[in-house]
């Protein structure tokens, strides 16, 4: 990896700067793509706004940007597109007026002292140009410290593989009210526009194996393939889980449809075992009610953090058997005992003092294998 400071002023920056909204945002004199298509979108508030036009009033040392070469003479931000954008809509496109220090009144920029205009055009920003492998990108993207507004990794390696897919993909999982977000809010967490639900469906699509499959789709012309692959696993869910509640955001809902998608369910059983598990939650007997559905799948229990004995009663016990496993008999010290459901939470086993037992590591390690 290569990285080069470049010399350059914020009037070399901002000349000719257009934004062609969702087609994306150029600067440096058409040199600059500002906002590739697969970016996220503006969300500087106004105060982070004005404090980056006051700091480099006052010819205060902003915060380092990033480059990346696209090795034919232009370059994308990969990391300052929101710094970048402040100064070029209150250069170039006198979008706003701000309170600049010392004077005490908002200026728009044709507005200021002429003195004051040319203290902004001959700031010089700290530009970083980087070229490499894209391996090396997203290592050092993943490394530096990146002040302000930190980039996901989702949007780093979005960065890296930018090209046609990248841009047709983040039309998709990317904005607020359409696509994946008005299909699959309910089931997906994060931000759309941080491209969570983006990162999400790659790592179901790929069995978490999102760079290799980004590099393979990286000049395909869509992401229609990705796209279709979430409807059909929204799809799944819908007709599995017929009833919606608030705790299927969030769960491996690709990686079961992947292993169980051409499984024989019948969906009016599996909402009466929902039905049956929640009222397990209920009775706190059931730790992680996100666990239900991958349970009622795969019959793991790890997957709902069953409720344990406590220390009190587990010393209690301890203390009842004298010390001794329930199942061999010999004594030990507690440290080396486990509390034990004498009955099953399967099989109905609830977890109080009277279905608690007392066993030594080794027999309540080979009654679990049984």
């Amino acid at each position: 990896m290569n990285i080069e400071r470049l010399d350059l002023t914020v009037r070399d920056l901002v000349a000719g700067y257009h934004d062609n909204r969702d087609g994306g945002v150029i600067g440096y004199s058409g040199k600059l793509d500002i906002r590739p298509p697969y970016q996220r979108e503006f969300i500087y508030d106004n105060k982070k706004r004005d404090a980056v036009l006051n700091t480099v009033v006052n010819n205060f040392p902003l915060n380092a940007m990033y480059w990346s070469d696209k090795g034919d003479g232009t370059y994308e931000i990969i990391d300052g597109q929101q710094r970048t954008i402040s100064i070029a809509q209150y250069v170039e496109e006198q979008r706003f007026s701000i309170e600049i220090k010392p004077l005490d009144m908002p200026y728009t920029f044709d507005g200021l002292p002429s003195n004051v205009k040319e203290r902004i055009l001959n700031y010089k920003p700290m530009v970083y140009v980087c070229t490499g492998t894209d391996e090396d990108k997203i290592n050092w993207f993943t490394t530096i410290n990146i002040a302000g507004m930190v980039q996901t990794k989702q949007e780093l390696r979005s960065a890296v593989y930018a090209g046609p897919w990248v841009t047709d993909a983040k039309r998709y999982f990317c904005r607020q009210n359409t696509g994946a977000h008005g299909r699959g809010k309910n089931y997906l967490s994060g931000a759309a526009n941080r491209q969570a639900y983006l990162e999400t469906v790659l790592k179901w699509i790929s069995n978490d194996d999102i760079e290799n499959y980004m590099a393979e789709h990286r000049f395909d012309e869509d992401a229609t393939e990705l796209w279709h692959y979430f409807e059909d696993v929204i799809d799944w869910v819908e007709k599995t889980f017929t009833e919606y509640y608030s705790s299927m955001k969030g769960v491996d809902w690709g990686g079961l449809y992947n292993v169980h998608k051409d499984d024989k369910l019948d969906p009016i059983e599996i909402a009466a075992e929902v039905e049956r598990l929640l009222d397990e939650v209920e009775e706190n007997e059931i730790q992680r009610e996100s666990g239900i559905y991958p349970y009622i799948l795969t019959g793991d229990e790890k997957h709902l953090n069953l409720r344990q004995f406590d220390k009190r009663t587990k010393e209690r016990v301890y203390r009842e058997q004298n010390g001794c496993c329930k199942i061999c008999g010999k004594p030990f010290d507690i440290s080396m005992m486990e509390a034990d459901h004498k009955d099953p939470w399967a099989k109905g086993g609830k977890t109080k003092i009277e279905n608690c037992q007392v066993l030594c590591k080794k027999c309540n390690g080979e009654k679990s294998d049984k």
